[in-house]
């Protein structure tokens, strides 16, 4: 697949946890983001841009469904703002 679809997919996903979704959206959220992360963190390090590699690496542990993070609802929205971007951003790298 195509990384920058994954990017685009990803911040789409990630603004749209700003909307009233019921919580099953943020469980299939987290665990998508957390897989896509690490997909683009393992294409990153393979192809020796170590610092985007660490930056998805942490996006994908920051993400994960399995030993979850507990932040309240702003938090979290703030960090999927910024997590968004940085997909968007990394889009042009």
């Amino acid at each position: 697949m195509n990384l920058k679809v994954i990017k685009i997919i990803c911040a789409v996903l990630l603004l749209g946890a700003l909307f009233n979704f019921p919580y099953v959206y943020y469980q299939i959220l987290r665990g998508s983001i957390m897989i896509l992360s690490g997909y683009l963190s393992y294409n990153y390090f393979k192809s020796k841009k170590e610092n985007l590699g660490w930056i998805f690496a942490i996006i994908a542990i920051l993400f994960n469904p399995v030993i979850p993070f507990y932040f309240g609802k702003e938090l979290w929205q703030l960090l999927d703002v910024i997590t968004a971007g940085v997909f968007l951003i990394s889009f042009k790298k």
